[in-house]
Order: C-alpha cells, then sequence, then structure tokens
C-alpha cells in the first residue's frame, strides 16, 4: 500500500496518462547500385522464373538418381526389343535407337551440360576480368601487349575454332570442352573489364584515395573492382547459356563430348537420322535443351536490367 501512495505523490498533479515512449526514428536506408539491383531483382518474375529452373538443372545435374530410378551406365539398361517405342505412361520419353530409356539419359545428360556452361563461365569470368583489371589500371606498355593479345583470339569465332581444337584431341569430355572454350572466350570479358577500369580510374573517389595515401592494391581491389565488375557479371550470366549452346553444337557435330558420356547434344545427333520414324528420340533432349538454354538468358537478362542504371 505504501508502495502506492508513494508512486502516486510522485507523479504530477492533473497528468493522469501515461507518458509516451520517444518514437525511434527509422535509420535510413543507403542507396547503392548493388542494392537497389537486389531490391530490383525480388520483384522481377523474369529472374524468379529464370532462378528456379536453373536451381532445378543444378539440382538435376548434381543428384540425377532423385529424378529417376535407374542409371544409363548399368549393365542391361539398354534392350534393343524396345528400340524407337513411343512414350508411355512408364516411360514419358520412351526409347531411342539402342532401346535406352530416353527419359533416364536426358535427365542424367543435364550434368556435363551444367558442368561445361557453369566451369566455363568461371574461368572465363576469371582470367578475363583480372587481366583486364590488370591492363586498365597499369596502362602502358602492358596494355599494348594484352589488348594486342586479345585481337589474336577476337579473330577466331568461338564455335569455328573449338571445332580446329576439339577436332585434333582423341577423345572429348565436359572438361576438355570448358577448356577450349575457355581459351576461346575470356578477351570477351578483358575487354569489358578493361573498358570499364578505364572509366573509373580517373573518378573523384579513386583520386581520393590516393591522395590519401592509399596503395595501388588497395585502390584497385577496394575502390575500382567493386565499381568494375557490374558489366562483366551482366556478360557472364548470359554467356552461360551461350556455353551450353556450344557444347551442345560440339557433340552434335561429333567433336565435344563423346560416348560412353552422354550429352544432350550427342542425343539430338544420334537421334537426327530417325527423326521421321521417332520424333519423341530428338524432340524430348532438344526441347530441354532449349529451355536450360533459355533459363539462362532469362537470368543474365534480368541481371542486365538491375544492374544496368541506363535502364532504370
Amino acid at each position: 500500500m505504501s508502495d502506492t501512495i508513494t508512486k502516486d505523490a510522485s507523479a504530477p498533479a492533473g497528468d493522469n496518462s501515461p507518458k509516451a515512449a520517444p518514437a525511434k526514428a527509422k535509420p535510413e536506408r543507403v542507396a547503392s547500385l548493388w542494392s537497389d539491383a537486389v531490391r530490383d531483382l525480388r520483384r522481377n518474375p523474369l529472374f524468379i522464373i529464370g532462378s528456379v529452373l536453373v536451381l532445378a538443372l543444378i539440382v538435376i545435374s548434381i543428384v540425377p538418381q532423385w529424378f529417376t530410378d535407374g542409371s544409363p551406365f548399368d549393365n542391361g539398361a539398354c534392350d534393343l526389343s524396345h528400340s524407337l517405342e513411343r512414350p508411355s505412361a512408364e516411360h514419358w520419353f520412351g526409347y531411342d535407337v539402342q532401346g535406352c530409356d530416353n527419359y533416364t539419359r536426358t535427365i542424367w545428360g543435364a550434368r556435363n551440360s551444367i558442368i561445361v556452361g557453369i566451369l566455363t563461365t568461371a574461368t572465363v569470368t576469371l582470367v578475363g576480368a583480372l587481366l583486364g583489371l590488370w591492363a586498365g589500371w597499369k596502362g602502358g606498355i602492358i596494355d599494348s601487349i594484352l589488348s594486342r593479345f586479345t585481337e589474336i583470339f577476337f579473330s577466331i569465332p568461338l564455335l569455328l575454332g573449338g571445332m580446329l581444337i576439339m577436332s585434333v584431341m582423341e577423345k572429348g569430355n565436359a572438361y576438355t570442352v570448358s577448356l577450349v572454350m575457355a581459351v576461346l572466350g575470356w578477351p570477351q570479358i578483358f575487354r569489358i573489364m578493361r573498358a570499364s577500369v578505364l572509366s573509373n580510374k580517373n573518378n573523384d573517389y579513386v583520386m581520393a584515395a590516393r591522395a590519401l595515401g592509399a596503395g595501388a592494391g588497395r585502390i584497385t581491389f577496394r575502390h575500382i573492382l567493386p565499381n568494375a565488375i557490374a558489366p562483366v557479371i551482366v556478360v557472364a550470366a548470359i554467356s552461360l547459356g551461350v556455353y551450353i549452346g556450344a557444347e551442345a553444337a560440339l557433340s552434335y557435330l561429333g567433336i565435344g563430348v563423346q560416348s560412353p558420356e552422354i550429352s544432350w547434344g550427342l542425343m539430338i545427333s544420334d537421334a537426327q537420322v530417325r527423326f521421321l520414324a521417332a520424333p519423341h528420340v530428338l524432340l524430348f533432349p532438344a526441347a530441354v535443351l532449349s529451355v536450360t538454354v533459355l533459363a539462362f538468358i532469362m537470368l543474365g537478362d534480368a541481371v542486365r536490367d538491375a544492374l544496368d542504371p541506363k535502364l532504370r
């Protein structure tokens, strides 16, 4: 009782309402290219659809046994008595010329295509971006030598150069195809990175860092690289689907991924001679290949829209 009286006595007279707590000011959102890009990507249906498709394809390529009961590499997986049988409830994609389940081969064929796309893109981006960063920052004789060197590779088309190099190799697989396309593809990233560095290295924030005594390494990797990498990410995301299509073209010509490995391009090549008699053998792997390339291009287009300030 005494505690209650004391509290009431200490309260100001005539003030029967509780004091409202002071409202906390909401922290202001710091605007930046990357934060705005992430916000735009979350609202972009093109990015959402592309991301779901790409994620599904990556999971299929890692654990294809989750999506099909058998493996095309098992003994007895193919039976000539089922050759060119049409799709049914038990076998959704039917059988190919060799009597192999077309659905199983299509699922397992995703692995090589995804490996080629991701490995080639990662190698091209790493090599091209580092060399472009070095050439753009140093300038002078280093820039001239690297620029002339890249012009040699630019004179060789990706697919034609891949055909020439792969034709002299004994046997192709996903890793050799990735290496060949990376050797031919890095100059594109180099040029984009070099141009982006040249447009950023004389900005005010770089001059301020130099005036404060920052070293060349700190300026390059802490100031120039984060502001110059956006165009490289856009081109790399779009090129991923291009590399998957190029691998399928090389495998279709018989100089890419080769049997007993499985590739969608190789499946299309094997099915072309029987297309009129059994169109399902070609249509299903071709459709999956088209969806895969489209998914990566959709993802790249969404990233381009988010990171290019001119499109806002």
